[in-house]
């Protein structure tokens, strides 16, 4: 054993499928969230928010997300 490990695939955006699997919107609905890849966006389906992704990272702050539409 080299006691190294594999990183996990990276997914949309640079995140890991299983993180986008259980990230929901901050607001009260706390629905599930879409990947918007052009706008490197997260997406609310409900509220329509679209909260960014920099650097691998997802912003959930209601403050930082902006309306779409």
């Amino acid at each position: 054993m080299t006691g190294t490990q594999s990183s996990p695939a990276a997914g949309p955006l640079g995140l890991d499928p299983e993180l986008l699997a259980i990230l929901a919107c901050p607001d009260t609905h706390h629905t599930p969230l879409t990947v918007d890849e052009a706008a490197g966006e997260l997406v609310c389906g409900t509220c329509d928010r679209a909260y960014p992704v920099r650097d691998g990272i997802p912003v959930l702050l209601l403050d930082e997300a902006r309306q779409r539409g």
